[in-house]
């Protein structure tokens, strides 16, 4: 068991920030499917797990929410705030917290003792069953069973069973791993943590959430037995642009190209490029999205057929076009055998980036078949290659897919921050995500001289 205490600051959250480890996270497709997510301690699940209750609530696919303690022994020897204020208080501060993140999530309450879970294992993992109900669950989030603290491993090993009896998938956040560890410590699940990317209004709704939480974060009276449980040192690593999230499983490595290669053994154009309305409507939404008339060299990675290489080619001097099929290679080539300034060529982009430079990069439907590992080691590559005042467009599938290692929201994310160019165009519907990046921050109007 580990021994610390949560009003010290502990390892501080700049030592977690700077790790190239914790940046180089595989990211975590939002959870599918009806999702539970059990906290330990009222505001463990803010704290863990906010961004992704509000990620899913967006989605108009709120979360429940089971908190398993009554959070009595956080001010233990305080004077002005007893056991019995604290239950009722922190019942409050859950309840609006939860409200903050998804107003649509129904929150339990079990009430067993704050610290006593073991002792009243039986009895939480029947009320949890309880709690979960019968209807069929695909996901369990709940408190990472290495956490160090009692009540994290007990209610984390319940969830466990339970997720192995309803054939859910686990999630496990840790909470207090940041307070104790630090990067290099050996207890750190390095290889099985995955990284939920949250956006801006996801971090302003946990902090928001998270200040509901007064007697875990404001001292209450200035004796030392009533200063803030959570030291606001601690509390920085939950301020972070990612939410870790522990899988029992090792991470899968990125699709080879085996995959790819049997797709199109089986049909010639897998994903119906050159016949599918939404294809046709996606590649206008590209062309009308870029911000310049016409460009000089043109990268586009993952061409597949060649139906977009070929739309491109109408607006550029020079455009090269890789895939990593032979056989997409071959259809590209020739869709546009008769346009001698277009090159398609088999690469794997993984392995590099074919030497620039380039006016516009287009990463459309490729993305998300890498880890966010293998995505921000291509947008340093990218950027290498990127020409001054260069662009790079990205358009991704919304919907989830089991084949892909990040979700097309996530993969936007990712971009939008790693690029570090300024964005100068977004498009979103319920089926696709688009955003085109530059490093000349213009609009197309200031470029055409209709503004200043």
């Amino acid at each position: 068991m580990v021994i610390f205490d949560g009003r010290a600051a502990g390892t501080p959250s700049g030592v977690w920030q700077a790790s190239a480890r914790l940046a180089a996270l595989p990211g975590l497709a939002l959870p599918a499917g009806r999702t539970v997510v059990v906290a330990a301690h009222p505001d463990d699940e803010t704290l863990g797990a906010g961004g992704l209750l509000h990620r899913l609530a967006a989605t108009g696919r709120p979360a429940g929410v089971v908190v398993v303690t009554d959070g009595a022994g956080s001010h233990a020897g305080s004077a002005t705030l007893g056991p019995d204020d604290l239950v009722a208080m922190r019942a409050r501060e859950v309840a609006a917290g939860v409200a903050v993140l998804s107003p649509g999530s129904a929150v339990t309450t079990l009430g067993f003792p704050d610290g006593g879970t073991r002792e009243h294992r039986d009895a939480v993992a029947a009320a949890l069953r309880a709690a979960v109900g019968d209807e069929p669950l695909a996901v369990l989030v709940a408190p990472w069973r290495g956490d160090g603290h009692r009540d994290h491993r007990v209610v984390g090993e319940v969830c466990a069973e339970l997720a192995a009896e309803r054939g859910a998938q686990l999630l496990e956040y840790p909470v207090w791993l940041w307070h104790w560890a630090t990067p290099e410590h050996a207890d750190v699940p390095w290889d099985h943590l995955r990284a939920l990317p949250l956006d801006d209004r996801d971090l302003t709704a946990k902090r928001r959430a998270l200040a509901q939480h007064v007697t875990q974060t404001q001292p209450w009276s200035p004796a030392p037995e009533d200063a803030a449980p959570l030291h606001p040192e601690f509390l920085k690593n939950f301020d972070r642009d990612v939410e870790p999230f522990v899988v029992p499983e090792e991470v899968p490595p990125g699709l080879a190209p085996e995959y790819f290669e049997a797709k199109y053994a089986r049909r010639d154009d897998p994903w119906r490029l050159a016949t599918r309305w939404y294809e046709e409507r996606k590649r206008a939404l590209t062309l009308a999205a870029l911000p310049a008339a016409r460009y000089g060299s043109v990268l586009e990675v993952g061409c597949s057929v060649g139906t977009l290489t070929a739309a491109l080619a109408r607006r550029a001097d020079r455009v090269l076009a890789t895939d990593v099929v032979a056989a997409a290679v071959e259809q590209a080539r020739q869709r546009v055998a008769d346009q001698p300034h277009v090159q398609v060529r088999q690469h794997d982009a993984r392995t590099g980036v074919p030497a620039g430079p380039y006016d516009l990069v287009v990463l459309s439907e490729v993305a998300y078949y890498l880890t966010r590992p293998e995505l921000l080691e291509l947008v340093e590559r990218l950027r290498a290659e990127l020409a001054p005042g260069g662009a790079v467009l990205a358009c991704h599938w919304r919907h989830p897919v089991p084949e892909h290692a990040q979700t097309g929201d996530d993969v936007q994310a990712t971009l939008d921050r790693a690029l570090d160019l300024t964005r100068v165009a977004t498009y979103r519907d319920a089926d696709v995500a688009l955003d085109v990046w530059s490093a000349d921050p213009s609009s197309v109007a200031q470029r055409e001289g209709l503004v200043p």
